[in-house]
């Protein structure tokens, strides 16, 4: 038997044991519930993540990871954040080959409105329109990695929210889920708790 100290197990490693945690969250997304995972480190939050992704896929969810750590921190811009952001979408869900834009293009028409904006018509306009028969997952990974940004993060997290709210006018909405995984407690992610999505 192999084991493995530290860092996100692959999909398919043996040493992998099934928790309750991992039916909970598959069965959770797919009620479109939104969740999240915050716990200490190397308690398995990525490898649950990578699992999930799997099986979710396995039954034709359209799977995207986000991963905070890779877009930036302390030194970051809010332009290069939210840019970061939408790129690292287009890329995980392989738009290159499904859009009849490129991402310089759609992220250039895009340049009078708020950045928040943008990635709110992304969602919409892009990921929504371009697979109109697909649930979407958005993986949010690192999430406490947003602690240590020069700005405040309220609007995003105001989007998530935006997205379930939403959905009692535009079902579209129904289709589009999220997951947050991070070392962080959903304290220490809330400034506006009026905005916040973890009172959904």
């Amino acid at each position: 038997m192999h084991y493995q100290v530290g860092g996100s197990l692959t999909k398919d490693a043996p040493s992998y044991v099934d928790r309750r945690a991992d039916s909970e969250l598959v069965d959770a997304l797919q009620r479109g519930e939104f969740c999240y995972v915050l716990n200490s480190r190397q308690m398995g939050k990525s490898s649950l993540m990578v699992r999930s992704h799997q099986k979710l896929s396995g039954q034709g969810y359209r799977c995207a990871v986000l991963d905070m750590t890779n877009i930036g921190s302390e030194n970051t811009t809010p332009l290069q954040w939210y840019k970061g952001i939408v790129k690292d979408l287009w890329r995980s869900l392989k738009l290159t080959h499904q859009a009849d834009f490129t991402f310089k293009s759609w992220w250039k028409d895009e340049e009078d409105i708020s950045l928040l904006q943008r990635l709110s018509q992304f969602i919409k306009d892009v990921l929504l329109a371009q697979f109109p028969d697909d649930d979407l997952v958005i993986f949010i990974d690192e999430v406490d990695s947003i602690l240590s940004l020069p700005f405040p993060v309220d609007d995003f997290f105001a989007l998530v929210r935006f997205c379930y709210n939403q959905r009692a006018i535009d079902p579209d909405y129904k289709r589009i889920h999220f997951a947050v995984f991070g070392v962080a407690t959903p304290a220490d992610l809330i400034r506006d708790r009026t905005r916040t999505p973890f009172n959904i």
